[in-house]
């Protein structure tokens, strides 16, 4: 008798033993939306890795998707949105906004400002490019959305993950990962969105304009640069400090002659290790519960609207810019796309297009003015943003 019951015993507790585990698996808490974003995450890796769709921002990012949907039973201290877990520690470094900074660090290393500073007139195509930013701020109040959120749609125009990820965690953290996934994929997709417009709004008369060779810049200008730089858009919107102050300080580092190991560091090993932590939280913060809603689909149909305006503005401002200027000073406004802030890809658009209509036409020296204008305007933009909205 005192065996049965051990035995009895043993089968009821094997059974609820089971019948524990089988609820901590995912396959009892897995639900359709997990299912939905899991899916999203092997696309984005797919596009990443067969498409060769910036795969140094869409491998972490799609991963992160899958590492944030994978179901789970809550309070195991595992998800991204519960304290103490790893993955909310690093979290941190996006709600808080240190990782931003860090990669605008990363950026000032590696970015050359001679192109700009060779032709300054190109600021004015990168300023241009911002409007995409204002007027998508309109369009988000229009449909709803309250000032703050609309500030966090808006930035998405600026074509720059980093801004828009240290812009949102100001405003309104809980847009992150809407608003971060967005505007990196609508990087990532630069090669299927600028060309389309670009031939829209020019002629082929215009895509063949030649420009003058820029003139060679010295080192003490380069130097200047980025201190009299930092003064101007700092004094102008002190709370864009955190993004312009770290991004100068890294173009004083490249081009001080005398830091060349701090430069090498925050260019390569730092920008990689911060962009591995970035892309992987931002990604894993897509959990489906948080993701999937109406605000998702508006954030990422305004973002595109304002990627739209974004590089149209850019197109158009060569264009009018052109009614004033001589025939031999006329500028191709197939470098008017790369006011955007994505560095250096919206500059190879314009090399890559300004091929296609004529192989000896080589644009891509004069698109990287208004490209990397175009990262400071961005940077600006925000701290407009944060100033009258933070």
């Amino acid at each position: 008798m005192l065996l049965l019951d051990s035995t009895g015993s043993f089968a009821s507790y094997m059974r609820q033993t089971i019948e524990t585990f089988w609820n901590f698996t995912g396959f009892a808490n897995c639900e359709w939306q997990n299912l939905v974003m899991l899916a999203v995450g092997c696309f984005f890796v797919w596009l990443a890795i067969k498409r060769n769709f910036e795969p140094l921002l869409l491998v972490p990012i799609g991963f992160g998707m899958l590492l944030g949907n994978i179901p789970f039973q809550p309070g195991m201290e595992i998800g991204i949105y519960e304290p103490g877990s790893v993955l909310n520690i690093l979290y941190n470094g996006v709600e808080k906004g240190w990782y931003p900074p860090l990669i605008f660090l990363g950026i000032g290393a590696m970015t050359d400002f001679g192109a700009l500073l060779a032709n300054p007139k190109l600021m004015v195509i990168g300023a241009c490019a911002q409007f995409g930013i204002f007027g998508a701020y309109m369009l988000s109040l229009l449909v709803g959305f309250d000032p703050l959120s609309a500030g966090c749609v808006a930035i998405i125009g600026g074509a720059d993950g980093p801004t828009a990820i240290f812009t949102t965690s100001k405003l309104n953290p809980d847009l992150l990962g809407a608003v971060a996934v967005s505007a990196y994929s609508y990087m990532a997709l630069i090669p299927l969105i600028q060309p389309p417009l670009m031939r829209l709004f020019t002629t082929k008369q215009e895509r063949l304009i030649k420009m003058k060779p820029a003139r060679v810049v010295g080192q003490n200008e380069k130097i200047i640069f980025p201190i009299v730089g930092l003064m101007l858009t700092c004094f102008v919107v002190p709370s864009g400090i955190p993004l312009l102050g770290m991004l100068f300080f890294g173009n004083l580092l490249r081009e001080s002659g005398v830091t060349t190991r701090l430069a090498k560091t925050a260019s390569n090993a730092l920008t990689d290790i911060v962009t591995i932590l970035l892309g992987l939280t931002v990604g894993a913060s897509t959990q489906a519960d948080k993701f999937l809603n109406l605000d998702t689909l508006l954030i990422f149909g305004l973002g595109f609207l304002a990627f739209i305006i974004a590089s149209s503005t850019g197109v158009l401002s060569v264009k009018i810019f052109n009614i004033f200027l001589r025939k031999d000073k006329k500028i191709n406004p197939l470098i008017g796309n790369a006011g955007v802030s994505a560095v250096p890809m919206a500059a190879r658009i314009s090399q890559n297009l300004g091929l296609e209509y004529d192989p000896n036409n080589y644009l891509l020296m004069h698109a990287m003015g208004p490209n990397v204008a175009g990262v400071i305007g961005s940077a600006v933009a925000a701290g407009v943003l944060l100033s009258f909205l933070g």
